[in-house]
């Protein structure tokens, strides 16, 4: 077991052993070796070297490389059946370990959560496996220091302060001693730093450590969400100095021997609220297929390896957007100022030129560092308008409209190539928040890709394909963007699905994309076909960066890399260093190539999974702050009706999923009172005992709102009317426990009743929030989550 390179190592005035050293002791050792035969073996004698040595092996138990017995010795976690993992907690108590070396997580019960928090690094012993086939864990030791911080709401009640914790999964309440309240008023959010964890006997003691301000202020979503995901958010003092160093516009040295691209008419295309604009494009005829370029912001020229720019911009690992508001992976001075392509003024950029076929294949490609000047600013919105003909558009931007053209062009027959080599194409619609004076949320509006749009996507998406092959064919080394096959068992649960809405999706060996872009034909016209494609997008994969390139399943290619937004990935920004260090090989004298670095294979390996741990904080930040959003704006919604579709059939009830609005709530089946239920988890149905009605994955259905809980960030709905999409299933039998014969019912759980109510959620009306029982306060704490203003999904 390898040394934990980001752990301190103490340092200590006598010569003691390494970790390695002492590792290999009690590897080569039949049984746990004993302190004092440690200490003999490597002949030991100077008190000094004693307390070393004492140092580094609890050292070593903290960092989970050994446990510590109660015979006075050390041995291999490994060899005494110990894995490490996460803690990760239910709001109900319970919760699991997320084992490191993968694998079903382990259950652990109330009375062992009571050792931990959610988010816990712990050593965890495996057990028995409980009625549900749960197999249970027991905390071994907890391998997290105590220092770490907690967003949550202050109380203070009969004499006792507390923190109850935002998030719902840290189950115990943070006790503040007095000394330790530094300012907060009752009902504040506030940031809490853990200074004793929790035993047994006693809950976790923390201090104040900062106050955000009110609950449910504007804004405090963001705020909330920002801390707890652990998102870096506040400049570094190192940072700002050279933050001033950065002109307000690119020197004329700089611009020395680039490629001049200023008068070509390159063209930033955006949403209508962008502010950093990273990339511009052109395209022209040559002879039966086009030549593109796609101009990039040079931000390797300005961010070099080792600066505090750079290790800030790689903690950050991208740009953050939330409603109104982001938290960007470079400074504004660069994002939004000299890095930013913006219009008639002079930006030093990175260039693909591309040559494809008319058939759509990549012939030729090159890069270069070039200066441009971008001819126009324009919108999604209104580069759709032009091509639909707008007149009073194509006379105010006259000189690029045939430009466009040139690109609606290449577009169609980058299109038809897309979909011929089968590659999916989700076309989903995603929502915006529009806020009034007060920043409260006056509507939900739906938000849908245009021509502009899939334009520019089918553009960046060559210009990343030709990035992934000129870094492999001169075998350099960057972070590939990876898609891998689809998991077998979600493949098999999808499959069910469709089966039960009367789709198919036929399968002959290995799955290839063209399987599930039929999938999304075949639901074209269908009204809940927006549903269906969040089943299918939730099949797949997720996207990660890798050192290795393994290929891209969704848009079925064999090699893709991000190269198109360096203001907002690392990832582009390591890539485009890299392609510098190759072409100052290839091309000695080049100039322009400032800024290029060599990663070999050991820095890849660490930056790929870093790189794809911040983008899912990113993500999990904005989901959170989107739910909070809905849900506050549902809360004025109470009792009003609404038209959804079943978008998930639970043990426990129905999801709905309102259109237009695309907010999912809950019907509890405690809720459902006209007969007992029966749960089919292989087809996933929720079936009436008496009547035989059959609740379904894409059945439409009418409810009312019934309560919104921003604690929990969840709503409940009641259920009016179901549309059913077909009739009611065959009944199975069961035993009749009062008579022991045999009756007829749907299939389903086992159960032979509905279930009891579990973890009903209530209403957590704003300005409630008095504390529960004897200084346990309730949980009326508002979070976060959301989208990105500039619905920068587009660039896959």
């Amino acid at each position: 077991m390898s040394q934990d390179t980001n752990t301190p190592q103490p340092q200590f005035d006598v010569e003691i052993p390494s970790r390695e050293a002492m590792l290999e002791v009690i590897r080569d050792a039949v049984k746990p070796v004993p302190y004092q035969d440690i200490l003999a073996h490597f002949k030991l004698k100077d008190e000094r070297q004693h307390i070393g040595v004492k140092r580094r092996l609890r050292a070593m138990e903290r960092d989970g490389q050994l446990v510590y017995t109660r015979n006075d010795s050390y041995g291999l976690p490994e060899r005494m059946d110990l894995k490490k993992g996460v803690v990760i907690g239910h709001r109900d108590g319970f919760g699991f370990v997320q084992l490191d070396e993968g694998g079903q997580d382990l259950y652990l019960p109330y009375h062992q959560m009571q050792l931990v928090m959610h988010g816990d690094r712990v050593l965890v012993k495996a057990g028995s496996t409980d009625s549900r086939g749960r197999r249970e864990g027991r905390i071994v030791r907890s391998l997290s220091e105590e220092k770490r911080e907690i967003v949550g709401r202050y109380f203070f009640e009969q004499g006792l302060s507390l923190v109850v914790p935002d998030d719902t999964r840290q189950g115990q309440d943070l006790i503040i001693p007095p000394e330790h309240v530094n300012g907060a008023r009752h009902g504040q959010m506030v940031v809490a730093e853990v200074l004793a964890r929790p035993s047994r006997r006693s809950s976790p003691l923390a201090r104040v450590k900062e106050i955000l301000g009110d609950h449910l202020a504007p804004g405090m979503e963001i705020e909330v969400a920002i801390r707890e995901h652990g998102i870096p958010y506040e400049w570094p003092d190192a940072l700002a100095k050279e933050a001033e160093s950065i002109p307000a516009e690119v020197s004329d040295k700089d611009k020395q021997g680039r490629v001049d691209l200023r008068k070509l008419p390159l063209v930033t295309i955006d949403g209508e609220d962008a502010r950093d604009f990273d990339d511009a494009v052109f395209c022209q005829p040559d002879g039966k297929g086009f030549r593109l370029w796609v101009a990039i912001a040079d931000v390797s020229h300005y961010v070099r390896p080792g600066t505090a720019l750079d290790k800030e911009a790689l903690a950050r690992g991208n740009s953050v957007y939330f409603p109104n508001h982001v938290v960007p992976m470079l400074p504004e001075a660069l994002s939004n100022g000299l890095c930013s392509l913006n219009p008639q003024v002079d930006r030093l950029c990175m260039v693909a030129e591309m040559v494809i076929g008319a058939r759509g294949k990549l012939l030729e490609y090159s890069f270069y560092p070039a200066v441009m000047n971008s001819h126009a600013r324009l919108t999604y919105t209104k580069v759709a308008a032009i091509l639909e003909g707008d007149p009073q558009l194509r006379k105010e931007y006259d000189k690029v409209v045939p430009h466009i053209e040139n690109l609606q062009k290449l577009y169609k027959v980058l299109r038809s190539t897309r979909e011929k080599r089968g590659a999916i194409d989700f076309d989903t619609v995603e929502t915006r928040f529009i806020f009034n004076a007060e920043r409260k949320i006056d509507r939900i509006v739906p938000v849908h890709r245009n021509q502009a749009h899939m334009l520019i996507e089918e553009c960046m998406i060559m210009a990343n394909v030709a990035a992934a092959q000129f870094v492999e064919k001169h075998k350099g080394g960057a972070l590939f963007r990876v898609h891998d096959l689809p998991d077998e068992d979600r493949l098999m649960a999808f499959r069910m699905v469709l089966g039960e809405l009367g789709l198919t999706m036929p399968l002959q060996g290995e799955p290839h994309p063209r399987d599930f872009a039929q999938v999304l034909e075949q639901i074209a016209d269908r009204p809940d076909r927006e549903l269906i494609q969040t089943m299918l997008l939730r099949s797949l994969q997720q996207a990660v960066y890798s050192s290795d390139n393994r290929g891209h399943f969704g848009l079925s290619l064999a090699g893709y890399a991000h190269f198109t937004s360096p203001i907002r990935r690392y990832p582009d920004l390591i890539l485009h260093r890299e392609i510098k260090r190759i072409l100052s090989e290839t091309l000695p004298g080049m100039p322009g190539l400032e800024g290029a670095h060599y990663y070999d294979t050991a820095a890849l390996g660490e930056l790929g999974p870093h790189c794809s741990h911040t983008e899912r904080r990113a993500d999990d930040a904005t989901r959170q702050v989107d739910e909070f959003l809905k849900c506050e704006f549902m809360q004025d919604h109470v009792g009003d009706e609404f038209d959804g579709v079943i978008s998930s059939v639970t043990n426990f009830g129905l999801f709905i999923r309102l259109n237009d609005l695309m907010i999912d709530g809950l019907v509890h089946i405690s809720n459902m009172t006209q007969e007992y239920y029966h749960y089919d988890a292989d087809r996933h149905l929720l079936i009436g005992e008496s009547s035989g009605k059959v609740y379904r994955i894409g059945d439409k259905a009418r409810v009312k709102v019934a309560a919104s809980n921003l604690v929990e960030r969840k709503i409940d709905f009641a259920l009016i009317s179901v549309e059913h999409t077909s009739a009611a299933l065959p009944p199975r039998k069961r035993v009749d426990n009062k008579r022991g014969k045999r009756k007829e019912s749907g299939k389903g759980s086992g159960r032979g009743a509905k279930p009891e109510r579990s973890g009903s959620q209530s209403k957590g009306k704003r300005g409630s929030g008095k504390p529960k029982g004897k200084g346990s306060p309730k949980k009326t704490g508002g979070s976060p989550s959301g989208k990105s203003p500039k619905q920068k999904k587009r660039r896959s």
